[in-house]
């Protein structure tokens, strides 16, 4: 099992949006970065991330899990170089964790969320997992 972070602006793709989707989940499209394109070819069925609101609120705000394995994007127009995940809600983040708290944990300096802010789609450590999770107030979060 791998932990992730995914991007999404709320204005174009909130976490309400995303839960609204259900069981089926949602295609992560419009990604055209390399490297978060091949961590969501990395990704397997069950793989848990964190959704994380960029530009406004700058805070993981809900909990996610892979539903269907790297596929073409819908969205590349025929371009066979862009692939996407499907993922689908699984919880709210009781408390969102801002990007301000993630920096200020000591624990997290390493965390891609405060080295590579740009990348829209970052591998977690379990333990960048766990203590986001504690931070929010997780007690029991889903692995």
């Amino acid at each position: 099992m791998a932990f992730w972070l995914y991007k999404s602006e709320p204005f174009k793709w909130s976490w309400e949006m995303q839960k609204a989707k259900g069981e089926v989940g949602e295609e992560w499209t419009g990604v055209r970065n390399y490297l978060a394109r091949n961590n969501m070819r990395a990704m397997k069925i069950g793989d848990k991330g964190f959704f994380y609101h960029s530009n406004e609120g700058l805070e993981v705000v809900g909990i996610v899990e892979v539903c269907a394995l790297s596929h073409p994007d819908s969205t590349a127009e025929g371009d066979a170089r862009w692939d996407c995940v499907d993922i689908r809600a699984v919880c709210d983040m009781p408390k969102p964790v801002s990007l301000k708290d993630v920096k200020a944990n000591e624990k997290l300096a390493k965390m891609a969320l405060v080295t590579s802010m740009r990348l829209s789609v970052q591998p977690v450590t379990d333990d960048e997992y766990f203590e986001v999770c504690r931070m929010g107030g997780l007690d029991n979060p889903p692995v």
